[in-house]
């Protein structure tokens, strides 16, 4: 039986691609051929790429992607140093990366994250598991959110309608209708969780983020910023749905801001930004799972207390954090990841297509081995 390889280049030329069917035997053997040239458009995007006027915005992603996949590196030997335990302990390393840009619902989409795979299995020693939204993206899903597939194996209960709430810098949930139901597990971003938040107290106090929601506490939700936020058609788009910081970005909400026909004190802005996570998680709740009988909040939103006090306020259920489940909530995603690089090595689906949109389950991640 005939082992068949196919090979493609596309080289510094910006030409075309080359592609090859090779029989693999003692000596590799061209079975066939086919060049596929580049449009004039494609070629002049890739040539403006390779220009010395370009290189600064290429040569900065490409030293953070170096930069980060060392930090990676070294917090995963620094934590192995921290456990007692050896790398040829660990099957592999689930690497999520950072996430600098999400757009799936462009004419090409993607969603780009920094943090060289390459570097973390060299200077690790250990297979690294990377590059998991893609994949979904390519089955024409959202590449997002992907925890929620995570969620239905550890947190879905045989007789409870559960939702779990991620709040990181967007917010998402995970429709977990109980396991007798037989009815089908979902999720999807609510939109911003602490990214506003976060940018905004950045902005005006030059704090990183508003600890324990105190100075939203210090201001007073103000209905008319609240309800022209939640203009935005992101909150009326219906699911599947994903977003990102650079969509609920500053220049959003600055944007946004000025459409007002007053100005508010800056902590009243924040006090309803604070409400505006609050009120579209809820109500997404309400609209997609209303027969939720308990929800439980993981990421680092748990920890802004004003933001709790208001999801609370507005839902009619009981609300704990997931440390009510055994999983500190700080814990979730990086447990995440690693469940899905496990999915990953064992040739298994990660994404739940319900979430995702996707248009089949499909394997995440790519491996670099070590």
């Amino acid at each position: 039986m005939p082992e068949y390889y196919i090979g493609i280049m596309s080289g510094t030329s910006l030409d075309g691609i080359d592609t090859a069917l090779v029989e693999m035997a003692d000596t590799p053997t061209l079975v066939d051929f086919h060049y596929t040239p580049f449009s004039t458009d494609l070629r002049k995007s890739l040539t403006t790429y390779c220009q010395p006027n370009h290189l600064t915005l290429t040569r900065t992603l490409g030293q953070l992607d170096s930069h980060l996949g060392e930090l990676y590196a070294t917090s995963v030997n620094m934590l192995l140093a921290k456990a007692q335990l050896s790398s040829h302990n660990i099957q592999a390393i689930g690497c999520h990366g950072q996430t600098i840009h999400h757009a799936p619902d462009i004419p090409h989409p993607f969603s780009m994250q920094l943090g060289n795979p390459n570097i973390i299995a060299e200077l690790t020693n250990i297979t690294t598991v990377a590059d998991f939204r893609r994949r979904d993206i390519a089955a024409g899903g959202q590449g997002a959110p992907l925890v929620p597939y995570f969620h239905e194996a550890i947190f879905q209960h045989p007789k409870e309608n559960r939702v779990i709430v991620n709040i990181g810098g967007i917010a998402n949930i995970t429709i977990l209708p109980s396991q007798q139901s037989g009815s089908v597990s979902s999720g999807f971003d609510t939109g911003p969780g602490n990214t506003l938040l976060d940018q905004w107290i950045y902005k005006t106090k030059q704090q990183p983020y508003d600890q324990s929601g105190l100075w939203a506490q210090s201001g007073h939700p103000q209905p008319e910023i609240i309800n022209l936020l939640k203009s935005d058609p992101f909150f009326t788009q219906a699911p599947p749905k994903s977003s990102g910081r650079e969509y609920f970005s500053l220049t959003w909400l600055t944007d946004k801001l000025k459409r007002l026909e007053k100005n508010y004190a800056p902590e009243d802005i924040q006090a309803s930004l604070t409400m505006l996570t609050a009120s579209t998680i809820v109500e997404a709740i309400e609209a997609y799972a209303p027969d939720t009988e308990r929800i439980f909040i993981c990421g680092g939103g748990t920890y802004n207390a004003t933001l709790l006090e208001n999801i609370r306020a507005l839902q009619l259920c009981p609300t704990d954090s997931t440390s009510a489940l055994g999983i500190n909530p700080s814990h979730v995603e990086a447990i995440a990841f690693a469940w899905l690089a496990k999915r990953c090595i064992d040739k298994k689906p990660g994404n739940l297509t319900t979430a995702t949109g996707a248009t089949h389950p499909v394997i995440l991640g790519a491996i670099y081995q070590k």
